[in-house]
This record gives C-alpha cells, structure tokens and sequence, in this order.
C-alpha cells in the first residue's frame, strides 16, 4: 500500500496490472499500478462497505475518493439504472478509474472527475454518497466529507462510510451532522457507517 496515494503529485513507479474480484454477485476487474490505495487486491474494508451499502437501483451516486474506481465501477455493473460520479484528488486514480469503467463496460454511466473533497460536484445532489475515506490524510479529510455532505444529498439520501482507526470519533461527527448514525456491518475492526438525510 503506497502511503502516498492522497496526494495530487502521486509517486508513480511500477507497471499496471490487472486485478479482479467478485462483489456484490458480479466479476470486476480492475487495471491498478503503483501510487494508488491498495494495489495488490480490493481492500477489506471496502470490500465489506460494497458488500453491505444502501444503494438505490437508479438514481445517482457519488463515490467520494474513488480510488482506481472499486466501488463505484461495481455499483454501475451490479445495478444497470444506476448513475455513478465518482471523484479523486490522485490523477493517477482518476486515469485508472476511467480505464476500469471502460474496462467493465459501465463507461456510459460513470462520470470520474478530478478534485478535492466535493469541488468538483459544486452544486450537484446525490441519492448517496459513499466512501472508503483516506484515513491516512487525517480526520480533517474525513470531517470534510461528512459535514459537506447534506448540502449534497437529496432528502432521504444515504452518507456511507467505512472506517476502521477512529470509527468512534467518525462515528460521533456523523451524529452530530445528521442527527442519527448506524452500523450496517462490521467485519475485522472494520465498520460500515450510514447516516440518513431527513
């Protein structure tokens, strides 16, 4: 794992290569290579977070720090109607997140943008928002995409999070934003955080 995949000047060394899994009852694959989070297989805390999120089967969802796409590019195969955005500061996540949707053919209905936190999104509402969030920046990454996210969900809409190191500070913050928050899943130290909008 690089420890420098949050970052907007990734050290990049390595070739691509090709990975692929089986989540939430489809086959993914994804192209991967040096400078982005979690090269050598889908990680498990994301893996338990697409195992176990609220996802509607059309609408629009934002995959919040996107990585090389693992959770957005599996939403878009396993649910045909649904609309992904997906959005990273790493350029080198966004290049590889546009290759894994062309790659798993979901390209038509995957956006990936470059940007911090929801730049990029200004003035767009979602049906969900979810993300493994980059611990490793510090929580003043993760406060920023709980408290931005009400202004960027419709009433109703789902904020999902999986954390591991500080789940119980994420945890009370989420709380506080919107009022409620509760574990979907947890697996290894890892838990699944929701909270509802509304």
């Amino acid at each position: 794992m690089s420890q420098h995949y949050y970052s907007r000047r990734p050290r990049r060394r390595g070739s691509r290569r090709l990975i692929g899994c089986f989540l939430r009852g489809v086959t993914v694959e994804f192209y991967v290579y040096p400078g982005v989070f979690s090269v050598d297989e889908v990680d498990e805390g994301t893996r338990l977070l697409v195992e176990n999120a609220i996802v509607p089967e059309d609408g629009v969802v934002l995959d919040m720090g996107c990585g090389y796409g693992v959770i957005g590019v599996t939403l878009a195969k396993r649910y045909p109607r649904l609309r992904v955005v997906m959005v990273d500061v790493n350029p080198s996540a966004v290049e590889l997140a546009r290759m894994n949707a062309r790659l798993n053919r979901v390209e038509d209905r995957v956006e990936v943008l470059l940007g911090d936190l929801y730049g990029p999104v200004e003035g767009r509402v979602f049906d969900a928002i979810i993300s493994n969030p980059p611990m490793s920046a510090g929580m003043r990454v993760v406060e920023g995409i709980i408290r931005g996210a009400p202004r960027h969900l419709r009433r109703g809409g789902w904020l999902e999070l999986v954390v591991r190191r500080g789940a119980e500070r994420v945890a009370r913050v989420m709380e506080e934003v919107f009022g409620g928050v509760e574990v979907l899943a947890r697996k290894h130290g890892y838990r699944v955080l929701a909270s509802r909008l509304g």
